[in-house]
């Protein structure tokens, strides 16, 4: 990865500063090399996903990545949008700001979570940004700004201490400001949700409306319980059966990530494993990922992580926000415009009374499919959701 002319960004500098990826080949002969050295572990005959990502179907993925996967076209298509670097908060933010043809586009910032990146959001951002070009209306259009939150991707490790997801949401408050965006809006999901949500209630002046499609919620008490729908009811079952069984990979983030990164840094099967269980896992599919999210795309993520070696410092983050002070209250209540996009595969389903007692909730979007990658699994449906819930608030 490289500055576009060639030259570091100095310590300090606010300017935003031309980025283009550019990864040297040699990275890319290391990976495949190490994935044709890899040491495998054994498994217990017939358990299928039960213990973990299955030894046939991980071999015959990493060999896939090794040998037919063309990262250099997914480079290529990544540097069609304008990026660039610059220093918030002493951090180096990396981001995309793709403006729309429309002069009077609404400017929208997108932000991913883990075990995601910019890469999410390929098929989105076009037809935000230019809606002519993609069967839309003009007055549906966007100025997309898609930053990597500090720690992941092209942002780079953190080097310091205090990144959690209430700092990274004054980050892109800076960020906005400096790109001359007074009034905008955000969306998210998975980290990007809360942060999203933070921004609205660090910059609700500047800030006309939030749309999520994941939205972590207290705990509902006996009384909010009893007042649920069976349907509710479901989801909060849906809700403590993944925290019982599916949130391993959060507490080992959220207590020891510097451990977890030795493995993940070092092995490229081991990352590939760490983040293709939650596509298997967290999608609307029958079995395997590539039925919900095409493998190549997949496989970019994956190969962001890894050859920015940030899978310890985007773990970071759960480290820090659980142990931030703010993290054992009660939220605040927004009162920004929220609309949420719910969709049925969702790890963590949003309980719609409780998102209304603490959000205020314009726009509620159940759809028919779906999961926690929003914009991989239903581009088109996201995308009308998002024109459609900013269409009042323009």
């Amino acid at each position: 990865m490289s500055n576009r002319e060639g030259t570091s960004q100095a310590a300090g500098a606010t300017d935003p500063v031309p980025f283009r990826i550019e990864i040297p080949d040699e990275q890319l002969t290391d990976l495949r090399q190490r994935l044709a050295s890899t040491r495998w572990p054994d498994e217990l005959p017939g358990v299928g996903w039960q213990y973990g990502v299955p030894l046939d179907y991980l071999r015959e993925l990493a060999e896939d990545w090794r040998t037919r996967y063309d990262w250099r076209a997914w480079e290529a298509r990544l540097n069609t949008w304008p990026q660039f670097t610059t220093t918030i908060d002493g951090a180096r933010v990396h981001f995309a700001h793709v403006r729309s043809p429309e002069r009077d586009a609404l400017p929208l910032i997108i932000t991913h979570g883990w075990p995601g990146s910019i890469a999410e959001f390929m098929e989105i951002v076009g037809p935000l940004a230019d809606p002519v070009a993609h069967g839309g209306d003009r007055r549906d259009a966007f100025h997309v700004v898609i930053p990597s939150i500090p720690g992941f991707g092209f942002s780079g490790p953190t080097t310091e201490p205090g990144w959690d997801n209430r700092r990274v949401a004054a980050a892109w408050a800076t960020l906005m400001e400096r790109l001359g965006y007074p009034r905008y809006g955000a969306q998210g999901g998975d980290w990007g949700s809360g942060i999203s949500r933070r921004l609205g209630l660090l910059a609700p002046d500047h800030v006309i409306g939030v749309h999520l499609n994941t939205l972590t919620l207290p705990t509902p008490g006996p009384g909010e319980v009893r007042n649920l729908t069976d349907t509710e009811r479901n989801h909060l079952t849906t809700i403590e059966t993944f925290d019982r069984e599916g949130s391993g990979y959060a507490a080992i983030q959220q207590t020891r990530p510097q451990t977890l990164a030795y493995g993940l840094t070092d092995s490229p099967v081991g990352q590939l494993a760490w983040i293709v269980e939650k596509f298997a896992e967290w999608t609307d599919n029958d079995g395997l990922p590539e039925q919900a999210v095409a493998r190549d795309h997949m496989l970019t993520d994956v190969t962001i992580y890894w050859l920015t070696a940030t899978a310890g410092s985007s773990a970071r983050l759960y480290y820090e926000t659980v142990h931030a002070e703010s993290w054992s209250s009660l939220p605040q209540v927004s009162t920004v415009p929220t609309g949420i996009a719910f969709f049925p595969r969702e790890i963590g389903p949003v309980i719609r009374p409780l998102a209304e007692r603490w959000n205020n909730v314009v726009r509620w979007t159940a759809f028919e499919r779906g999961g926690h990658f929003a914009a991989m699994e239903d581009p088109r449906g996201l995308v009308e959701d998002i024109r459609a819930f900013f269409r009042d608030l323009r």
